[in-house]
């Protein structure tokens, strides 16, 4: 009865159209063609690493049907103040614009995508350097996320 049931309402979801992105086996080749060019800085590094790994790339040129470039830029913000006017946080925001293009040079799609991350400001020089360290690798690994995810969409819409 109860697999009677759980068939029945489970029924109307076959006819929604609703098709999962990841685990896709027909998009995987699309995503794995894409070269992500280096990207300067440490939060660039730390993106493209990121990307190379969602995509599930080789990180090699050679082969690839896609090249995707990526722009960083940063900014940081003092949000909290102390009584003596020293700031306590910041936050930290992550901006990145991606252009794909094919391999005639021609684009294909692009985008852009902003991140946003916030450390505190210690009173250990290197404990406050590690935060923003490890602030701005969180946003990049967002950033990698959303970007891989839009990619995904656009292969899946595209496929006839």
């Amino acid at each position: 009865m109860r697999r009677a049931l759980a068939l029945f309402l489970f029924l109307p979801l076959a006819a929604c159209g609703f098709h999962p992105l990841y685990g896709d086996v027909k998009l995987a080749p699309q995503l794995s063609s894409i070269y992500v060019e280096p990207i300067p800085d440490q939060a660039g590094y730390e993106l493209r690493n990121s990307l190379i790994d969602l995509l599930r790339s080789d990180g090699v040129e050679g082969g690839k049907t896609y090249h995707l470039s990526v722009r960083l830029s940063d900014s940081s913000q003092g949000v909290a103040l102390q009584n003596d006017a020293a700031i306590t946080r910041y936050n930290d925001t992550l901006a990145a614009s991606y252009v794909l293009t094919g391999s005639d040079g021609k684009e294909v799609t692009s985008g852009s995508l902003t991140s946003l991350s916030s450390y505190n400001v210690a009173t250990s020089p290197y404990a406050t350097l590690a935060a923003r360290q490890d602030s701005d690798k969180r946003a990049a690994q967002d950033l990698a996320q959303r970007i891989a995810l839009d990619l995904g969409v656009f292969f899946r819409k595209s496929r006839p």
